[in-house]
């Protein structure tokens, strides 16, 4: 009796740490930014009460995809994942879970994500889940990243699509203000990703990677940091001019953008990459927050008008 309890308990820790694997395989945290601008997407689609059934599934759909994406792009790095530091600990380079199993739940994943969009969603954003899910898995992973240091952004595309995803989920069309979403997150990722890069250059270099600092240099890459960071404030203040958002978002987007230039003039002025990993965790900080005042504005006018109204 005693044995079988301590098998027991072994075999249920066992299953929480290859659970545990598999979880890790689908980049959580990114996964979370992710699914967070698709909800912010589906939230400014309208000023009224979202039908939170088709939210519900559409939060669940993108964020499957998203998480398949995330450990088809694991599966195929193995390689590279094993000769950087930042990823060496992952589940595949380090041996913990075996690559035939991964492929199996990263493809489950994608045909869940999508039939649930199918049947529970609409068409449109099942269609546009799909395309951007081979955007990142297949043609950025695969091809992009080991043949140009435009990698990035190229295959920002597909990263850029959450808040579009969100929007079309809840009206089922592609509307103007949704494509703005998508291009501010399009813009943000060069600056966001090349700070990383700086500072990893040379295990990028030692994978084989043509990442921009290591075909480019670094000071090259610190003024594409500066121009992307100078463009992206002046794209995010295109949501007030369109009237999409008012003077809160507006307030906000001035503040950050002011400081992601700070970071960016700052990186760009110093002879060394120690600002980068600050200038990277920034750049999460800004989106994050940035998005945050475009709900906060959004509600704030939804209750002013009902107010008025009423």
């Amino acid at each position: 009796m005693y044995d079988n309890s301590i098998a027991e308990t072994t075999t249920q820790r066992h299953l929480a740490i290859t659970l545990r694997k598999y979880f890790e395989l689908c980049k959580p945290k990114v996964i979370l930014l992710i699914v967070f601008t698709a909800i912010v997407g589906m939230l400014l689609s309208t000023p009224g009460l979202l039908a939170w059934d088709t939210m519900l599934f559409a939060t669940l759909g993108i964020g499957l995809a998203a998480a398949s994406g995330a450990a088809i792009n694991q599966l195929v790095e193995q390689r590279i994942d094993a000769v950087m530091e930042r990823t060496q600990l992952r589940p595949l380079p380090h041996g913990d879970l075996d690559s035939s199993n991964a492929l199996f739940f990263a493809l489950s994943l994608a045909v869940i994500s999508i039939l649930i969009l199918v049947f529970w969603v609409n068409l449109l954003t099942a269609l546009l889940t799909f395309i951007s899910l081979i955007g990142y898995a297949v043609i950025y992973t695969m091809f992009l990243k080991r043949s140009t240091p435009q990698n990035i952004v190229l295959g920002g595309v597909a990263g850029a699509a959450p808040p579009l995803l969100g929007w079309t989920a809840m009206t089922g069309e592609i509307q103007s203000e949704a494509l703005l979403l998508f291009l501010i997150i399009f813009i943000w990722t060069p600056p966001h990703f090349w700070a990383l890069a700086i500072r990893r250059r040379e295990e990028y270099a030692k994978a084989g990677i043509p990442m921009l600092p290591v075909t480019h240099g670094v000071p090259f890459t610190k003024l594409q940091i500066l121009l992307y960071t100078v463009l992206l404030v002046a794209v995010t203040l295109l949501p007030f001019i369109i009237q999409m958002s008012g003077l809160i978002y507006l307030a906000g987007a001035i503040a950050l953008g002011i400081g992601f230039l700070r970071y960016a003039i700052a990186l760009y002025r110093s002879d060394s990459d120690s600002l980068a990993m600050k200038t990277f965790s920034y750049s999460i900080f800004y989106l994050s927050l940035l998005f945050g005042f475009l709900l906060a504005d959004h509600y704030a006018r939804v209750f002013l008008r009902a107010y008025v109204l009423g």
